[in-house]
């Protein structure tokens, strides 16, 4: 009980790519703000395709969060998804 309200430890890189894929964890580092899946893949320098192939993961997992804006589903890491990238919580 006395570790019950100690801070989680900092999450590094290598153990959150160890976890999640090279191409998940930079996905999950890129969505603190709303982005389209277009948008993702111009980033990343990947086919929308694979982007979507990785967020139908990392979205059925509960890391991130999807909305509709017009036309487009925009996408952002969920609070848990802050967590396990090592980002503080938003309010």
């Amino acid at each position: 009980m006395a570790t019950l309200w100690t801070a989680a430890p900092a999450t590094d890189e290598p153990a959150l790519v160890s976890l999640l894929g090279a191409p998940r964890a930079r996905l999950l580092r890129l969505l603190e703000e709303p982005l389209p899946t277009v948008e993702l893949a111009r980033r990343l320098r990947v086919t929308p395709s694979a982007v979507s192939q990785h967020l139908r993961v990392l979205y059925a997992t509960g890391l991130v969060t999807r909305a509709r804006d017009g036309r487009q589903v925009l996408y952002r890491r969920s609070s848990l998804g802050d967590r396990l990238a090592g980002v503080a919580s938003r309010v």
